[in-house]
């Protein structure tokens, strides 16, 4: 057995080394490993140690950035907590919800994001943990600002760093609760008595209109002690007394189907009282569940219809109840009055015969089969069956029947024709409502969505697919003109999907300007592509508002089951990948999707993961692009382009990146970063002499939806001590519609400094004249797009002569970009274009290798400024 001390010495060998103590011990080594004091052969091993304690430390830091990517990556808030809870990390999503920065949570006991935690709350969450269970709890969390709000928390055992920990999961309740509170509030002004019980028949909830019907207190308590059971003597239509097991609210709970419309009469034992209603019982299952867990019955008072039988031929009139009976011996069918003006036959009826010829297929053979099963086995029926009149009308109607008790052979049969045309209509219309975008006529998200489901189960996964539509220059549209012009275009657009689709498919509108059709391709297997051409093709015509035409196109997406997935989401999703590839290639045309296209997104994502980083990571750098006389070749100015070197992606492009950073809000700190950087730069050639007139550099819209832009630039021109005519800001036609207040104040402020601002790949956007004219910007840029058509393409030449004539009107300077040829520079010298930069001169250049550049040749004057 080993002594005290080799104890001792045993659990100091196995102590974790800190971080510290893992670098100071990797110092002592590379220190003993360069000492001459040892051998060869043990250097030599001291060497070994070091690179692998140097690779150890690396793996080491990987695994921490990886842990902190996907910690972060969660959207909701995540805690970590030791033992006594204190919290050990927090995500990004936790510092967004809670408010607060990571450092005032993490070391803090969890009471300060919950302070209305009980004293011992941690005991049960633990006692649950280490059975290997999870803990969910629901409880109120507070911001920093003092407010509250409801969350359910997931507590999980979780290792962090050696030491017993739990990481606590929370998901904000508010909009749950909100929904609760609003379907209660729906409840209680609808004019029908509702009642939700358990699966023990408790009640759960009781309306006001049930109270009423029922005449309880509006006391709860009471209420559901007014209602029990024995109380009340409940019978059928006919009187006789029901058994308990077999009320409608029962009946649903253990069938798991719909009760309808039963008819009960309520006779109050204390009060001596009758009433009658007609309930409809639903089932309704928790998620996962196969039972149900309640039942909810909705009723209406009839007892003014019910009370006196003397009235009931009467009440039948006004039902549209009539009554039949069939003598099956000798084929004899009677009808009252009423069952005679429900069906309205061309001819008289005497025989089952005639009343089937008033029906339509397959409900004949329905109603058939259910009067032979009546007569054979003394089986009920309820059906609800379609038919015609004589004047060619349809009808509804609810036939029920039974064997007439009276007859022991079972050779009649005697029930009651219910005309429910009106209630189908209601029902249809209602079901219509429910399905359909009130703009476009068109089936609606959550119809075509059970439509694709139907399809998928009826066709096995097999044969069934998606197009996913999106429409190109919407938002133009509805920006400049206006919502009712966007409007009218989906109204268009809508028509002429329908018009191509040509009932070959189902159309339908999923959302703002995006429209799906589901199709089969059992009969034809290329039909979704032909779908797409036709859709395309219809969409060639420009769309016309008033006296105003533009081109509207559509980017189309194609997901086929079963290689594209099995249920509606998956399809829904990868034909909405593959439109969004179609869009980011070439607009107008139709992409299928492919695993390709599945990895691209997995791609996408870890950019998005990535770039969250980037800049505190320092992985971003700037090159130069010359701006160049196109007369002379002399450097004019530079333009800074970003590039991302990220240790898991490699060297990454801006159209890589850039769109993500858009998207997420990333743009404005990278954008905060590259405006400091260029200025740094631009201090430094000045200082080196070197003559630069200006650094243009690229400033997202989003930069100027916030009104500190111009304040930051002029920090940082005087950080730099920098004229503000050393800095040209480029931006996008985008900004020419932000006509906010906002936006023109922080033009006039750029403009105040001396800024030159200038409108970047003018021609591709909006081109909103309009709104160019009443900006104060210095110049534009002829997009690369129209250069390289230059000078063999017409349309290009037009479109570059047309961005020439309107800067010189506006006494605005021109630069082109995109220039590669020497024929490119003749066109645009003779067009009146001053200033051009592109492959033909160089591409974008490290710092440095542009000093060298601007060091070996003289330096001209800008276009502008």
């Amino acid at each position: 057995m080993p002594t005290g001390q080799d104890a001792t010495d045993r659990d100091e060998d196995d102590t974790l080394l800190s971080d510290e103590e893992l670098t100071s011990t990797l110092a002592s080594l590379v220190a003993a490993a360069g000492s001459a004091g040892h051998s060869q052969r043990s250097r030599k091993l001291l060497r070994r140690a070091v690179h692998a304690l140097r690779t150890s430390l690396e793996n080491t830091e990987r695994a921490r950035n990886r842990y902190r990517a996907l910690f972060d990556a969660v959207p909701d808030p995540v805690s970590i907590l030791a033992e006594d809870g204190t919290v050990l990390d927090l995500n990004q999503a936790g510092m967004r919800a809670y408010r607060r920065p990571r450092d005032e949570v993490v070391g803090k006991n969890i009471s300060v994001l919950n302070p209305d935690l009980p004293e011992g709350h941690l005991g049960p969450v633990w006692e649950t943990l280490d059975r290997g269970g999870t803990y969910v709890i629901e409880v109120t969390n507070m911001r920093a600002d003092g407010t509250r709000f409801p969350v359910e928390v997931h507590s999980a055992n979780f290792d962090f760093d050696g030491r017993k920990s739990l990481v606590a999961v929370a998901r904000d309740l508010s909009g749950r609760q909100e929904a609760e509170l609003r379907y209660r509030e729906l409840m209680e002004v609808v004019d029908k008595g509702i009642v939700v019980q358990d699966r023990k028949l408790q009640i759960v909830h009781i309306n006001r209109a049930a109270q009423r019907i029922l005449d309880t207190s509006e006391n709860g308590m009471h209420a559901r002690e007014e209602l029990r059971l024995g109380r009340w003597q409940i019978v059928d239509g006919n009187g006789h007394e029901i058994d308990p097991e077999d009320l409608p609210p029962r009946r649903a709970l253990r069938s798991g189907q719909v009760v309808e419309s039963a008819l009960l009469g309520l006779y109050h034992r204390i009060r001596k009282q009758m009433r009658w209603i007609t309930v409809t019982s639903v089932p309704q299952f928790a998620a996962g569940s196969d039972q149900p867990t309640q039942v909810t019955s909705i009723f209406s008072d009839v007892t003014a219809l019910k009370r006196d039988s003397a009235l009931f031929d009467r009440v039948q009139s006004l039902a549209h109840i009539g009554g039949c009976e069939w003598d099956a011996v000798n084929d004899r069918l009677h009808l009252t009055e009423e069952a005679v003006r429900i069906l309205s036959p061309a001819q008289p009826i005497h025989r089952l015969e005639d009343l089937l010829r008033c029906l339509r297929e397959p409900d004949r053979r329905r109603l058939h089969a259910a009067i032979e099963a009546c007569i054979t086995t003394g089986n009920a029926f309820d059906l609800e069956l379609q038919g015609t009149r004589h004047n060619g009308r349809s009808f509804w109607i609810r036939a029920i029947g039974e064997p007439d008790s009276a007859h022991p052979d079972v050779s009649r049969v005697t029930g009651t024709l219910q005309d429910i045309s009106l209630d189908k209509l209601t029902e249809e219309s209602l079901r219509l409502q429910a399905s359909t975008d009130p703009l476009t006529g068109l089936i609606n998200r959550d119809a075509i969505l059970r439509e694709l489901d139907r399809r998928l189960i009826e066709q096995e996964n097999a044969g069934v697919a998606v197009l996913y539509i999106d429409l190109d220059r919407f938002k133009t549209v509805n920006d400049a003109l206006g919502h009712n012009a966007g409007d009218e275009v989906l109204l268009q657009a809508a028509h002429r999907i329908l018009a191509a689709t040509n009932d070959r498919g189902m159309v339908a509108r999923f959302g703002g300007d995006e429209f799906l059709v589901v199709c089969s391709l059992q009969e034809n297997s290329q039909l979704a592509e032909q779908l797409a051409d036709s859709i395309l093709a219809a969409f060639a015509k420009p769309f016309r508002l008033g006296d105003d035409e533009f081109s509207v196109g559509a980017s189309i997406g194609i997901a086929v089951a079963p290689d594209d997935g099995i249920r509606p989401q998956v399809l829904i999703q990868n034909a909405d990948l593959a439109m969004y590839e179609s869009k980011h290639r070439s607009r107008n045309t139709w992409q299928p999707f492919t695993v390709e296209l599945a990895r691209q997104q997995h791609d996408r994502l870890q950019i998005e993961m990535q770039l969250r980083r980037a800049a505190d990571n320092n992985e971003f750098h700037l090159v130069y692009q010359p701006q160049v006389d196109l007369r002379r070749g002399h450097t004019v100015a530079a333009e800074a382009l970003i590039r991302w070197q990220n240790y898991q992606l490699g060297e990454l492009r801006p159209d890589l990146f850039i769109g993500h950073a858009e998207t997420t809000g990333d743009i404005v700190r990278i954008g905060r970063w590259v405006l400091r950087e260029a200025c740094r730069q631009a201090r430094q050639w000045r200082e080196q002499g070197l003559g630069i007139v200006r650094i243009a550099v690229n400033v997202s819209y989003k930069q100027f939806a916030g009104d500190t832009l111009a304040a930051y630039v002029g920090g940082l021109l005087q950080e730099f001590d920098l004229p503000g005519s050393a800095l040209e800001l480029e931006f996008t036609e985008r900004v020419l519609i932000e006509d906010a207040p906002v936006t023109m104040k922080t033009f006039a402020e750029l403009r105040a400094l001396g800024v030159i601002l200038t409108i970047d790949d003018f021609g591709e956007g909006y081109s909103a004249l309009n709104y160019l004219r009443r900006l104060p910007i210095h110049g534009l840029k002829i997009s690369q797009l129209f250069t390289e058509g230059v000078p063999g393409n017409r349309s290009d030449v037009a479109v570059c002569q047309a961005v020439s004539a309107i800067a010189r009107s506006l006494g605005l300077g021109l630069v082109a970009e995109g220039v590669e040829s020497d024929a490119q520079r003749q066109f645009l010298l003779q067009l009146g274009v001053p200033i051009g930069q592109g492959f033909l001169f160089a591409p974008g250049l490290p710092a440095d290798e542009f000093a060298r550049r601007l060091a070996g040749m003289p330096v001209g004057r800008a276009a502008y400024g």
